[in-house]
């Protein structure tokens, strides 16, 4: 058992490792051997004007979307755990339906309906979009949180006087607190890595590292590339490791 999740592990990791050495590559080509050490494709990677805008609008539009993602999945999960109705499984499944839905057909769909409006090429739209991608995740996240939560402390609140609001924030965001950072997190990586909804309804002025790197890709093949796909591993480390940390900490 060891040996085999081992194995899927090293297959699923060695194409990372495989490409982050070549961003210290002297060479103009992503080959092996390295002939030498170079540090030239990261000072190109922020200091050239087409990849500095692509990083400063993934960070933009993804932190942007996973907070409005947060606001609304948290909302979404507190209003359907706290409540019993009818249609509540179809209302769910409706939330949910971005996650499912392939990419490409909410992409396709979205600019159709954006297009005639005059609402596409803008950041409102695209993160809006990414929002709407990332809203399931915080839903789902938050909703396993509440699945232990216990009603009668909202009653204790407001029985000792505690508006619904402040009972919200002393009572029930302390015991969802989990859910919300992970949704957060799963929220900002989806955003992060999106391409597709960039391609078909952003402007030139909103590429973003993956659109960045999926048209050097076809245009012209650069060690550049490379330097940005080792900074989004680090950040994907970096979010993850925050997130244990959080963990322990609540521990």
């Amino acid at each position: 058992m060891y040996i085999t999740s081992t194995l899927v592990l090293i297959f699923m990791v060695a194409p990372i490792l495989a490409i982050m050495p070549l961003s210290l590559n002297d060479s103009q080509f992503l080959t092996y051997p390295i002939r030498a050490f170079t540090g030239r494709w990261y000072e190109e990677l922020f200091t050239s004007p087409r990849w500095s805008l692509a990083i400063w609008n993934s960070f933009l539009i993804g932190i942007s979307a996973a907070v409005i993602a947060v606001v609304l999945g948290t909302l979404a999960a507190i209003g359907l755990a706290l409540s019993d109705f009818k249609g509540k499984r179809a209302l769910s499944t409706l939330l949910i339906s971005p996650m499912i839905v392939p990419v490409i057909v909410f992409g396709v769909g979205l600019a159709l309906f954006l297009g005639p409006l005059g609402l596409v090429r803008n950041y409102g739209s695209i993160i809006a979009a990414h929002a709407a991608l990332g809203t399931p995740f915080v839903l789902i996240t938050v909703a396993a949180s509440m699945s232990t939560f216990d009603r009668t402390l909202l009653r204790a609140a407001a029985s000792l006087g505690a508006s619904p609001v402040y009972a919200f924030y002393r009572v029930t965001m302390p015991i969802i607190t989990p859910g919300l950072v992970s949704g957060f997190v799963f929220a900002f990586a989806t955003s992060f890595d999106e391409v597709i909804i960039i391609i078909l309804i952003g402007g030139p002025e909103h590429r973003t590292l993956p659109r960045e790197m999926f048209s050097s890709l076809r245009e012209n093949i650069s060690p550049t590339i490379a330097a940005a796909a080792t900074i989004m591993t680090i950040v994907a480390i970096l979010i993850v490791g925050a997130i244990e940390v959080l963990k322990a900490e609540r521990k």
